[in-house]
């Protein structure tokens, strides 16, 4: 089992049932999936730029990407339905609390001048989302081989109904906030 599932099961839920006040321990609100994006707009002139995004979000993520296609056609952009525009890995479980592990104790702290996330990351219903200038701050990306630096974004998706719960989640898990 993950170190951090093992955290959620031992330590989180009995913390939340006791801060909260829930009757059940399935009203404990839990992380349900976890989400990487990269949106690469420079793969419609250089189909190249692309393939190395899928294979950082790959390394970065465990599990291979999924190749988007644009919705709709935007003249100004040069862009037609269907372009191949970007990546993207959706993560349950085991792969999930892996990913979020290395996140909160290697990759956030090795961002420049990082003094921890902002409460404004929620959504208003409990989701997290980040935005990472630099896909650099992995461990897996080899700074040797990357040919130009590339930015994700990452969306925690939690079955808490309110911003609160969400924020007292994910701090108690280990997220990095401010204050």
């Amino acid at each position: 089992m993950s170190r951090l599932k093992n955290k959620y099961q031992n330590e989180v839920v009995p913390a939340m049932m006791k801060e909260f006040q829930y009757k059940s321990i399935m009203a404990v609100p839990r992380i349900s999936k976890v989400v990487l994006n990269m949106g690469i707009g420079e793969a419609i002139q250089n189909i190249k730029v692309l393939d190395s995004g899928v294979e950082e979000l790959t390394l970065i993520a465990g599990q291979r990407a999924v190749i988007t296609k644009a919705k709709r056609s935007i003249a100004s952009f040069k862009l037609r339905q269907g372009m191949p525009i970007g990546c993207m890995v959706t993560l349950r479980h085991e792969r999930m609390y892996d990913f979020l592990d290395k996140l909160f104790n290697v990759a956030l702290p090795r961002v420049r001048d990082f003094r921890g996330l902002s409460d404004k990351v929620f959504d208003g219903r409990g989701n997290c989302s980040i935005g990472i200038k630099e896909q650099i701050i992995f461990p897996e990306i080899d700074y040797d081989k990357i040919d130009k630096v590339k930015g994700l974004n990452i969306s925690i998706v939690t079955t808490a109904k309110t911003d609160e719960e969400g924020r007292y989640l994910l701090r108690q898990l280990g997220m990095p906030f401010k204050g």
